[in-house]
């Protein structure tokens, strides 16, 4: 069993920043295959943010590429979204992902709210 612990998020203005980290625990070692960030917006589907494959390939979502980064701590099973030039429409529940061979993992979601 892994276990996702998410730290970050908050009010930012527009044109601000924000970072968010995600720490995995429990069995959570080299098994990892995708580690990232999704995001789900009131009304709306969740969709992919970020996410990081266990040979270093990212991707990102058309809409924060440029804006977003996405790194890992391999050390720490953790990653860290750097979230700029946030503008109205990130405003979403932010939620931690964390794929091995067994399962698909989530954390509990962390609110970004971006309005002035």
């Amino acid at each position: 069993q892994v276990q996702l612990v998410e730290s970050g998020g908050g009010l930012v203005q527009p044109g601000g920043s924000l970072r968010l980290s995600c720490a995995a625990s429990g069995s959570a070692s080299s098994s990892m295959f995708v580690m990232g960030w999704y995001r789900q917006a009131p009304g709306k589907q969740r969709e992919l943010v970020a996410e990081i494959t266990r040979g270093d390939n990212i991707k990102y979502a058309s809409s924060v590429k440029g804006r977003f980064i996405l790194s890992r701590d391999n050390a720490k099973n953790a990653v860290s979204l750097q979230m700029n030039s946030l503008n109205p429409e990130d405003t979403a529940v932010y939620y931690c992902k964390y794929v091995d061979s067994v399962n698909n993992y989530w954390g509990q979601g962390t609110q970004v709210t971006v309005s002035s």
